[in-house]
């Protein structure tokens, strides 16, 4: 998830330099997402280890 966000981002940056607005934004939204995405479930891995007793 982290690697399409990253993706998603550079794209974003790569569209806005070459004045595709629009685009840009929706690349930008994508990595948002992403993001958001990777965070949730690293959380909630993070907290199934924790509740089951394992060592992260």
């Amino acid at each position: 998830m982290l690697r399409f966000a990253l993706i998603f981002a550079v794209l974003a940056l790569i569209a806005g330099g070459l004045g595709f607005g629009g685009l840009a934004v929706g690349f930008a939204a994508l990595a948002r997402f992403a993001f958001f995405l990777f965070l949730v479930v690293a959380v909630v891995a993070l907290l199934g280890h924790a509740f089951r007793g394992d060592v992260v």
